[in-house]
């Protein structure tokens, strides 16, 4: 198993450098469009080998409920796993709220710097909340996606963290409804540590939470309750140990 996610490892990191180097080079040559198929297409390539390598599969339930165009999508936070998978899952334009020391990694954040991300500053407070409010509503209307993780970090698989509403008031302000997903991805790739146990990964696309009317704290206990109340719904032991 460790093995195989050495391997795996490996090969990501080759990934990103076939990706990202040419996209942080010349980017700003390339539409936005072209940048995020390139995007998704390597979350499609990493999902691919995490299943032929890993033997780390996934299955997702209640991909009907993402709207078509722009959408704000607010989803469980577990491991680098959602990170990679929900490019291909979700697709389309995307701009995903991230901390900006995440810019600061080469390659990988240079080709970031293009793919319209909200690059806060944790630390910045109300003031990195209004920067997600301007900066997400000005992309809504562009179209985008907008990727949230409501609880901010990694929370280990079976914990439920603490949920941030600056992705609610990014709603209230804007009027768009949120898209809730849940998965159990932490149980399979932790927060923390380079082994992935083989499996199957269970993602839940929620119907879309109406936003028109309601205050950002309403917002976000309505998301809360559909996410924690899913996960608890979600097998919470591996289907396999070893494939």
């Amino acid at each position: 198993m460790m093995a195989r996610s050495i391997i795996y490892f490996v090969l990501m990191a080759l990934s990103i450098i076939f990706y990202g180097l040419p996209l942080s080079l010349v980017g700003w040559l390339v539409p936005v469009s072209m940048r995020n198929r390139l995007a998704n297409n390597w979350a499609q390539v990493n999902l691919f080998l995490l299943k032929h390598i890993c033997h780390l599969d996934y299955r997702v339930q209640g991909k009907e409920y993402l709207p078509d165009g722009a959408a704000i999508v607010m989803s469980k936070h577990q491991s680098t796993w959602e990170t990679i998978s929900l490019r291909h899952i979700i697709g389309g334009n995307q701009s995903w709220v991230l901390k900006r020391e995440l810019m600061w990694v080469p390659i990988f954040g240079w080709a970031m710097f293009f793919m319209s991300p909200i690059a806060i500053n944790r630390k910045a407070g109300r003031k990195a909340v209004k920067q997600v409010v301007t900066q997400g509503t000005d992309y809504l209307e562009k179209g985008h996606r907008i990727i949230i993780f409501p609880e901010g970090t990694r929370t280990p698989f079976g914990s439920h963290g603490r949920y941030g509403v600056g992705g609610a008031l990014l709603a209230e302000h804007s009027g768009y409804a949120v898209t809730p997903v849940a998965h159990n991805a932490g149980l399979f790739w932790a927060r923390r540590g380079i082994t992935k146990h083989p499996g199957t990964i269970d993602v839940v696309i929620g119907e879309p939470i109406e936003t028109q009317g309601k205050s950002a704290k309403q917002v976000i206990r309505e998301v809360e309750a559909w996410i924690e109340s899913t996960m608890d719904t979600l097998p919470s032991t591996r289907e396999q140990e070893q494939p």
